[in-house]
């Protein structure tokens, strides 16, 4: 997967405001509307004192068509900006697959020892379900609830079954990334339907998510982007005679237990896999004591966030704001007083 930069926060503060500023005139145009079906519009509007409704109509037509617009630029330039830098992960753990996917990476470094660094870190090794874009802490809380909201929709598609992915033969992007593949079966269509359900459950919350091409499960072994350098020396593509003797191989099967929201760009964990925010957990695998420590760690955080956004919110109040300046002008005079009458004291022992 890329490593996009993020975008910074102030835009996104900037669009919040404009998006707010529209809303308003929206509301208000919609309020002009709603006053004509009331019962009192057959009333001669010249006796109210209302002689340009035309004209009126008129401003309120352009005004609603030039916010359309300024709504649509806006979207396309969202877009346009777009830069994944999460992402929902599906953890490989099962150790048959990554061993067999370590003695397929040593087989291919054996025969080109520059594609060492092309190959795909030790214990990060997963299925991308979902990417997205999250520019703020806020943005991520957001995420977290959204991950929090699919898994009864994940429930519902899986009607109580194990979800268990089996991993066979070896294929490519273009001959720039090697995956291994997974196999045909029902699962397929039990994984698209879940990340399509997560698609729409993250998008719904306003989060930027997705890509314009189709959803393929895949588990990514190497990346030639990963050493850029390697162009320069001629390596352009990662020769098919490589892996031919993996092309049909089975790797094992992975039980599907567990869904991450993860960070592309945050620091790996001391594993080798991604920073995690928040997870799920899925199906009947016995829950861990490290999934009942993360849910009650994410319990408490979310239970301290929550706490620190009501103090924030406190604090911007304008009476609380006028309460501490009060408060400490008249510590500080207390202060100066106290300091003075010692000074005094002191003066009048010596």
């Amino acid at each position: 997967m890329e490593r996009p930069g993020a975008g910074g926060i102030n835009s996104s503060e900037c669009e919040n405001v404009s998006r707010e500023k529209e809303t308003s005139e929206e509301f208000e145009a919609n309020a002009m509307d709603s006053l004509i079906d009331m019962p009192f519009a057959t009333i001669d509007i010249k006796d109210c004192g209302i002689t340009d409704v035309p004209h009126t109509n008129l401003e309120r037509s352009k005004e609603n068509e030039r916010i359309s617009k300024d709504q649509i630029k806006k979207r396309k330039k969202k877009q346009k900006d777009y830069q994944p830098n999460y992402f929902l992960s599906i953890p490989i753990t099962n150790k048959e697959i990554t061993r067999g996917i370590k003695i397929l990476q040593n087989a291919i470094i054996q025969q080109d020892k520059q594609l060492a660094k092309a190959m795909t870190s030790d214990g990060s090794f997963h299925i991308t379900l979902l990417v997205m874009q999250l520019l703020s802490e806020d943005e991520v809380n957001i995420g977290i609830g959204a991950l929090l909201e699919l898994k009864p929709f994940i429930e519902e598609i899986l009607q109580g079954k194990q979800l268990i992915l089996p991993f066979q033969g070896i294929d490519t992007f273009g001959n720039q990334v090697g995956f291994v593949k997974l196999a045909e079966g029902d699962h397929v269509n039990s994984l698209l339907e879940i990340a399509e359900a997560a698609k729409r459950t993250f998008q719904e919350k306003g989060i930027l998510a997705g890509e314009n091409r189709s959803f393929k499960p895949h588990l990514t072994f190497m990346k030639l982007s990963k050493a850029p350098w390697l162009r320069k020396k001629g390596v352009k593509k990662i020769d098919p005679e490589f892996y031919e003797k993996f092309i049909s191989h089975r790797f094992g099967e992975e039980m599907v237990h567990r869904i991450d929201l993860c960070s592309m760009l945050k620091k790996k964990q001391s594993n080798g896999y991604y920073h995690c925010e928040s997870s799920i957990v899925i199906g009947k695998k016995p829950i861990g004591l490290r999934d009942l420590i993360n849910e009650a760690l994410h319990r408490e955080r979310m239970s301290l966030k929550s706490k620190v956004k009501q103090i924030k919110e406190l604090l911007l109040k304008p009476e609380t704001q006028a309460r501490i300046r009060r408060e400490l002008f008249e510590g500080r005079s207390v202060n100066n007083s106290n300091q003075g009458n010692q000074v005094d004291f002191s003066a009048t022992l010596t």
